[in-house]
């Protein structure tokens, strides 16, 4: 994957180790594990999106059937958290597969309305399987994770098992995009006819690369549902995929990096903008305005462009 994205990742495991050191208080490592899981997130959603050019705008179902899969297995039925959490991998693999396959022969705008209308169909089912998912009302008394006798019952600790995760689909996803195949995804999004040319099975790559981000969705929902102990449709509906597109999108969701970025600025933005009480909404909506317009390459890639198109000015 390449020298400096390795001081990079080993940057990036050493700001882990080290933030819950400095920080004093539950609340703010509370925020740093939702940041952690919406990294999860947003990094398959950079992986299909942003390299491979296939568009989801539904990806909050895969999140939701993790939460309630390993949810329902673990609270109602009292199974192993550890085969809980793989059942919900499982049912997203599955899931994705069957949905992937005719999904992913549109193109541009009808694939992005066909994701739309998936995660509504997920939503709905969510609502409407009561006596397992608790309908609305939601789904409580989800035990928290433990690895044998340790159990993972502070944000502290929980921080570290995120992290702990995120940091290990970086590293996978880091050398998916330096192999064959993420060479093949960068192909694609650039002209599906000429990589087709090349000999690049493009069915093969969609369906795989789509069950890859389902599977990342699907581990983070199995995360909160463990973290928050309590779940509810409202948190796998249309606003949480349009927030997981915009954490992206904000970040850079062409750069495996800017998802982290993206994930980290949206999960925070809206702690800091508390101070303005009940004008937070429209300074956070200016806020995401003014990015997208000054840095539409998101704001890893668009913040040196900015800085030197400003001195260039600054100096005529």
């Amino acid at each position: 994957m390449g020298k400096q994205n390795y001081l990079k990742l080993l940057g990036l495991t050493f700001l882990v180790i080290l933030i819950p050191l400095f920080i004093r208080g539950d609340y703010y490592l509370s925020v740093l594990v939702f940041m952690g899981i919406n990294s999860l997130v947003v990094m398959g959603l950079s992986l299909l999106m942003g390299y491979a050019g296939q568009i989801s705008l539904g990806h909050a179902a895969f999140y939701g059937i993790g939460a309630y899969c390993t949810g329902v297995l673990a609270a109602k039925y009292g199974l192993s958290i550890y085969l809980a959490f793989l059942s919900g991998i499982f049912l997203s693999i599955v899931v994705a597969i069957i949905i992937g396959i005719p999904a992913l022969r549109l193109k541009g705008h009808y694939l992005a309305v066909a994701t739309l209308g998936i995660g509504e169909i997920v939503f709905i089912f969510f609502n409407e399987l009561m006596e397992l998912t608790g309908g609305p009302s939601g789904l409580s008394n989800i035990p928290g994770v433990h690895i044998g006798g340790f159990q993972f019952n502070s944000s502290f600790r929980f921080y570290y098992l995120v992290w702990g995760i995120v940091l290990l689909a970086l590293w996978f996803s880091l050398n998916l995009l330096h192999s064959r195949v993420g060479r093949a995804l960068r192909s694609m999004h650039g002209s599906e006819v000429a990589a087709n040319a090349m000999g690049v099975n493009l069915s093969l790559y969609k369906i795989q690369v789509f069950v890859l981000s389902a599977i990342y969705a699907s581990i983070a929902g199995s995360l909160y549902a463990h973290f928050v102990n309590f779940i509810a449709p409202n948190n796998f509906g249309l606003m949480t995929s349009i927030l997981f597109l915009m954490m992206g999108v904000i970040g850079g969701i062409q750069n495996i990096w800017g998802s982290i970025l993206g994930a980290a600025l949206l999960t925070f933005l809206p702690e800091y903008l508390r101070v303005f009480e009940q004008y937070d909404i429209l300074v956070y909506g200016a806020i995401l305005l003014a990015i997208l317009l000054f840095m539409p390459e998101g704001f890893l890639e668009g913040t040196p462009v900015l800085i030197r198109k400003l001195f260039r000015r600054g100096k005529n």
